[in-house]
């Protein structure tokens, strides 16, 4: 089975470490980095190339649409913030789904298997 690579960008430390517990459990997903700011998530997905990014929204000096905007290859954005007046314009920009912090594991699950049959 292939497996979904994907990368947190959050500019909080407790929240990367939540959304890596929330997904453990999920056998076919693999982390292949974090950023803390939209310009070290820029060089990462430019680099690393992943199919799946977990985006925060408000960071320092450039938020999480900034980043998208700066973009030439977007990877499947799933926005996680905790910030509820954003969710219009994330899906604007065709976000796979648009979670809440903090993490509810019942809605997580379902974020999850958007982007298992998300093509």
């Amino acid at each position: 089975m292939k497996k979904i690579k994907f990368i947190i960008v959050d500019d909080e430390r407790s929240s990367r470490e939540e959304l890596k517990r929330a997904i453990k459990k999920y056998d076919d997903f693999l982390l292949i980095g974090e950023a803390e700011n939209a310009d070290d998530a820029k060089n990462l997905i430019e680099t690393e190339m992943p199919d799946l990014m977990f985006l925060d929204i408000q960071m320092p000096e450039k938020s999480g649409f900034d980043l998208l905007e700066s973009l030439d290859n977007v990877p499947v954005v799933l926005f996680i913030t905790a910030f509820n007046e954003y969710a219009v314009q994330a899906f604007e920009v065709n976000a796979l789904d648009y979670l809440m912090k903090p993490i509810r594991e019942e809605r997580f699950a379902k974020a999850i298997e958007k982007k298992r049959y998300y093509k």
